[in-house]
């Protein structure tokens, strides 16, 4: 017998409570499947790539003089490069400060290797959009688009990689959602 709202209902009680998603054996993923965990995989080596070569300096984007272990800071050629630009005074501030530094590192790091392990990525595209996000603001107004740029466009498609749950191909996405602290806290998956 179950009581709501001061009723007293006798037959069977519903649970209420969502479905857990269900898992796909690998031999029922679709092709598309297999395009999100690539392009989720390709995504997270941007970024791991990002916070690599700004520790270490290996010469890409950045120079060995002037990497995070040098003593380099891997916000301020950026930061302070959007000093023309319509927010300008605001991120130049921001530009070289520790405290930035390890946010942006340290967001490189975690949401590269959430993707990559598939594990995470309702995280890793809440933070991988906020940071995609100010990233774009910094550059207004775009010169090659009234509005559009890669930023934005990463910012979707992180997006959908978590909707599309493309941790469950070819990464530990499965299994993580299966944990315990992901079954009781779902914005863990």
């Amino acid at each position: 017998m179950a009581t709501t709202h001061g009723r007293v209902h006798t037959g069977p009680v519903m649970n209420t409570a969502p479905a857990p998603a269900p898992v796909t054996p690998a031999a029922a993923r679709r092709p598309v499947d297999y395009v999100w965990a690539i392009a989720r995989i390709a995504l997270g080596w941007v970024f791991l790539w990002a916070f690599l070569d700004k520790t270490f300096g290996w010469g890409f984007a950045t120079p060995a003089e002037r990497a995070w272990i040098a003593g380099g800071s891997p916000t301020t050629g950026f930061l302070k490069g959007t000093g023309e630009n319509a927010l300008g005074g605001l991120f130049g501030g921001l530009a070289g400060q520790g405290w930035v530094d390890w946010l942006f590192m340290l967001g490189l790091l975690g949401i590269g290797a959430a993707l990559i392990a598939g594990a995470g990525l309702r995280i890793a595209a809440a933070t991988g959009g906020l940071m995609m996000l100010l990233m774009w603001a910094a550059e207004l107004p775009l010169t090659t688009n009234p509005f559009m740029d890669e930023h934005l466009v990463y910012a979707v498609v992180l997006v959908g990689l978590a909707m599309a749950q493309a941790g469950d191909t070819l990464g530990l996405g499965r299994w993580w959602g299966a944990t315990p602290l992901v079954r009781d806290h779902p914005v863990l998956r």
